[in-house]
């Protein structure tokens, strides 16, 4: 298949233009079309390029592969989710550490999504209309797959809108809780520091004068919550804005990563290698909807306390 780009769509990214729904009917993710590229299936004027690409006027770009659109979730009864609560409208989850939210084209099974769907199928349907919105249904706000903690489902349309109309108008308070290396100076403050994609996409970075990607608002304020042993701290986190990777992205940008993370740390700080996961936790959340004030909690999970003890008898 080949298509000839107009002056209409020139300057556009390549990956972004073909996963917006002209080719594909919004049916296949960006993240999907960036490994056909890779994999050069998808060339420019018969040449390997990179998702990134700006297109030119008169440009021919081809398709070598097949897309055939198939049932996005399949339902896993085997695993008892842990609900906190569920009425008419929501889902609220404790979530445990190393459980992905939602399936997408590398993994989809075993997540989030394909048990609550299982327990509770009337919202496979509570989605945007699209590929990636299918792979989420009822996902107003994500957790990190080795975050653990709270996490709140739509159980109906009306609900799904109105929540992610509260996260976006940042009406909803979520606080989380960490074990970072170091003692934050001063304990406690904001971080304001605007985030945006890396050049490949993978992670979150702090965006400076020179940053390619799109520039969002990124706000974060802490709280020492106690000293761990002699150089790590516990801290209290309330994200007033939901950036992918923010939390984990921020601390590491103030000098005190979170202690486990493998994708966000600093090359001078010596790692532990007890934690075997990022040690953040989604502690409590709190929204109205529909005029009914509602507040739920998560305990720290053992790992949690059991690194707290490890670093209490440290020292």
């Amino acid at each position: 298949m080949k298509i000839i780009i107009t002056k209409n769509t020139a300057g556009e990214r390549l990956d972004k233009f073909l996963s917006g729904g002209d080719f594909f009917d919004g049916k296949i993710t960006r993240s999907e079309i960036s490994r056909q590229i890779k994999a050069q299936r998808i060339l420019v004027n018969k040449e390997k390029i990179k998702p990134g690409y700006l297109l030119k006027n008169n440009d021919e770009v081809f398709f070598d592969f097949e897309f055939s659109e198939e049932k996005i979730i399949l339902p896993r009864e085997k695993k008892e989710l842990p609900v906190i609560f569920s009425d008419e409208n929501i889902i609220v989850i404790d979530k445990p550490a190393g459980m992905q939210v939602h399936p997408d084209d590398t993994r989809k099974e075993e997540t989030l999504v394909n048990y609550l769907v299982a327990q509770f199928p009337e919202i496979e349907n509570i989605c945007d209309n699209t590929k990636e919105g299918k792979m989420r249904p009822g996902i107003v706000h994500r957790l990190d797959k080795d975050t653990s903690g709270v996490i709140v489902i739509a159980r109906n349309t009306e609900t799904f809108l109105e929540l992610k109309r509260q996260f976006q108008d940042k009406e909803i308070i979520k606080k989380y809780q960490a074990i970072v290396y170091g003692v934050p100076d001063p304990v406690e403050g904001v971080i304001e520091k605007p985030l945006a994609r890396s050049a490949d996409y993978r992670r979150q970075v702090v965006a400076g004068h020179k940053t390619r990607t799109k520039i969002r608002e990124a706000v974060t304020e802490y709280r020492t919550l106690k000293t761990l042993g002699s150089n790590f701290a516990l801290m209290e986190l309330s994200p007033k804005t939901g950036r992918m990777h923010q939390i984990r992205v921020h601390l590491t940008s103030i000098g005190h990563p979170i202690v486990g993370d493998k994708k966000y740390f600093l090359r001078d700080i010596k790692r532990l290698d007890s934690a075997r996961r990022q040690l953040l936790h989604a502690e409590s959340i709190r929204f109205t909807l529909f005029g009914n004030g509602y507040e739920f909690s998560s305990q720290l999970p053992q790992d949690f306390l059991d690194f707290t003890s490890f670093l209490d008898e440290k020292g």
